[in-house]
């Protein structure tokens, strides 16, 4: 795994993730904080975290690393184009997964790490899944037009990140409390 930026990728948190003012005006207005921050912001924070930039293109979020986020207790969503899904499948599997999970107003989050072979498993059942949402409709095993799916979306349980991951990062109450200052 690489060497994690724990002080800037908290320090941009502060700053661009746990933004106080506007959640309180989202409040005012009877706007929902959840959701409020873009998966985009949780790529950055990541690319920050791990100090690896942007693919671009498709594929992986970062050079060798997915980042994934999610509300605390909620799976983590994948999801797979009709042109660059399976090669994003396969590439899932070797390149690193870091997950993001945030409380509804971002005042907490746990960060925790697998590497794509752990994830392996997930991955290997999607795949026939996967071509099978996506076969030509005269394949006689194609599915009805009702059922198949403009993206194939698939979900990695909280549960099982929470239990086979690795934490490498806690915010509790805006403050960084792992890895220990």
């Amino acid at each position: 795994m690489t060497k994690l930026r724990f002080r800037a990728a908290f320090d941009f948190y502060r700053t661009h993730i746990n933004r106080s003012d506007f959640f309180q005006l989202l409040k005012e207005h009877n706007l929902k904080t959840s959701g409020s921050v873009p998966s985009i912001t949780w790529e950055l924070f990541g690319s920050i975290l791990t100090g690896r930039m942007g693919k671009g293109g498709y594929g992986a979020d970062l050079e060798g690393i997915e980042i994934k986020s999610a509300i605390a207790g909620s799976s983590f969503e994948y999801q797979y184009h009709l042109n660059t899904g399976l090669d994003k499948l396969k590439e899932d599997q070797v390149v690193d997964h870091f997950f993001c999970s945030y409380s509804a107003d971002y005042q907490s989050f746990q960060v925790f790490y697998t590497d794509g072979k752990s994830l392996t498993p997930f991955f290997s059942k999607w795949i026939p899944e996967y071509i099978k949402n996506y076969r030509k409709a005269d394949d006689p095993k194609a599915l009805e037009a009702s059922e198949r799916r403009q993206r194939f979306r698939r979900s990695i349980p909280f549960g099982w990140v929470s239990k086979n991951g690795q934490l490498v990062m806690e915010v509790a109450d805006g403050m960084l409390v792992f890895p220990a200052k």
